[in-house]
């Protein structure tokens, strides 16, 4: 039996993201997006559902996918590094570790919305660090053993920027650190 072109193509691309989601054994990094190889349809049929913090209810919103050259022109040299080529900042030096204010953090490159202040804790890591995400769909996780030990990265589920990793030594009530890095954040004081 011969499968028609686009469901091959279709059936590509979903391998592609449930791949760069973290949902198999590949690493995220190995999975590259370029809008170019893709058709437009294929595209805008990419939707994800979001919480919005904004509209306090569940939003569907379309992936995005950027060429580095793209990323190049919308963020600054380390928010590039960090994001698009898994960095890390100093500890003790970004702008939101310290930052007590009430808002929304969200994620630099696409602008969705990844945490409460209601969540943010003093971890004494030197970054950012919050208990839980503003929802399970904001976020995507991977393994990630780039230092020689099991590690577990937290991506945008929206755009796949790398946000910094997750650990199991939180407070209660979930006991998690989601560690993040400020250059990967935007932050949206409440009105």
């Amino acid at each position: 039996m011969k499968i028609p072109n686009n469901m091959v193509n279709a059936l590509a691309l979903f391998l592609s993201l449930f791949s760069a989601i973290g949902c198999t054994s590949k690493k995220a990094e190995e999975v590259k997006f370029s809008s170019s190889s893709m058709d437009p349809v294929e595209i805008s049929a990419q939707k994800i559902k979001v919480f919005s913090a904004e509209k306090n209810a569940y939003i569907w919103v379309e992936r995005i996918y950027k060429s580095d050259e793209e990323w190049k022109k919308q963020l600054s040299p380390l928010s590039l590094e960090v994001t698009r080529q898994k960095g890390t900042e100093r500890a003790f030096s970004g702008k939101y570790a310290d930052n007590h204010a009430k808002g929304i953090y969200s994620c630099i490159c696409c602008g969705t919305d990844l945490f409460t202040s209601d969540t943010k804790f003093e971890s004494g890591t030197g970054w950012p660090s919050f208990w839980q995400p503003i929802a399970k769909e904001n976020i995507s996780t991977a393994s990630d053993s780039d230092l020689g030990y099991e590690r577990t990265e937290v991506m945008c589920a929206r755009c796949g920027a790398h946000l910094g990793h997750v650990f199991d030594d939180g407070p209660k009530p979930t006991g998690l650190r989601y560690c993040m890095n400020s250059v990967a954040l935007n932050f949206t004081p409440s009105k």
